[in-house]
């Protein structure tokens, strides 16, 4: 057996489309403009759902959260890999790799238990609407939301230190935009079975179980729906869970996509591509489905632009 040359590395250098400078002057543009409107459009959402009264119920409370782990999300990768479509030096230190693999791990996670627990919430508003005030109360709105947080920060805490510790053997060339968990540990020259375990058990616990817990609901949401005797009854019913469905969809169709398609033995540009419109814009359109979807978010932006103009 070869000893391990543990020779430490202080910095990653991102590969990213380094080899394709005219894509990267196409995509910076791109990303930037779909970066601004994904800041504004959920900073709107927040702002809305926070001055309007009659948007404090615990769905927009979800949505919020939801605005705020979008903005957190690209936050973590978007304004990074914007300045290194622009340099020569796309490199990032050990402890900023080990930050930004940690916040997008979590903020990923989390997403998956937030749209679980707003399908829950959808549930009890359509087939409980005479006990809903009372079964989603407010402490039981933060409690949900606050545990989703924590548990994802934890998991994603310790997925991180563990792949961190890895020695690297002086390996730095990620061949990916962001410090992607997956990337680094392609650069690890000694046993990652223990962090390829825990980041299994964190897929499965993320992606298959939530998906399970969205399904159930929505099954018996459509049973209640289809009971109900007039149409638009029907249309109003299922006008209000339209919004979060689109969402869902777009959220987990784009993540089977890019984790269950054949993986080829080299990477594409292509791929590298699709997984930073996948990362840009599922958070960009998010907010564009609920103002469109969602008459009460719109009469409230229109209220509070409104009073704005009055207040001037």
């Amino acid at each position: 057996m070869e000893p391990v040359n543990k020779t430490a590395v202080s910095e990653f250098f991102l590969k990213g489309f380094s080899g394709y400078p005219a894509l990267e002057r196409l995509l910076f543009p791109l990303c930037s403009a779909m970066y601004l409107v994904t800041l504004l459009g959920n900073a709107a959402i927040v702002a809305v759902s926070v001055l309007d009264a009659r948007l404090h119920t615990p769905m927009y409370f979800f949505l919020g959260n939801l605005s705020i782990l979008d903005i957190c999300y690209t936050s973590t990768f978007v304004p990074l890999m914007l300045a290194h479509l622009l340099s020569t030096q796309k490199t990032i230190s050990f402890i900023g790799c080990a930050i930004q693999m940690c916040l997008s791990l979590a903020t990923g996670s989390t997403e998956c238990l937030l749209l679980a627990i707003m399908a829950y919430d959808r549930y009890l508003a359509i087939c409980r609407p005479l006990r809903y005030t009372v079964l989603m109360s407010h402490r039981l709105c933060l409690l949900l939301a606050g545990a989703a947080w924590v548990f994802c920060l934890i998991k994603s805490v310790t997925e991180t230190v563990i792949a961190m510790k890895l020695p690297f053997c002086g390996h730095h060339v990620v061949s990916h935009f962001t410090c992607e968990i997956l990337a680094v540990l392609k650069l690890a020259c000694s046993d990652t079975s223990v962090s390829e375990a825990f980041l299994l058990a964190g897929a499965i616990l993320l992606l298959p179980v939530p998906l399970a817990l969205i399904c159930l609901p929505y099954t018996l949401i459509l049973a209640t729906i289809l009971r109900v005797p007039s149409a638009t009854g029907r249309r109003k019913a299922f006008s209000t869970c339209s919004a979060h469905l689109a969402v869902v969809l777009l959220f987990y169709s784009t993540i089977i996509f890019m984790y269950m398609k054949p993986k080829s033995k080299e990477a594409h540009i292509s791929d590298e591509v699709f997984t930073v419109f996948y990362a840009v814009v599922t958070p960009m359109l998010n907010p564009v489905i609920y103002s469109l979807r969602n008459k009460e978010v719109k009469e409230a932006a229109k209220k509070v632009c409104s009073s704005r103009k009055a207040c001037t």
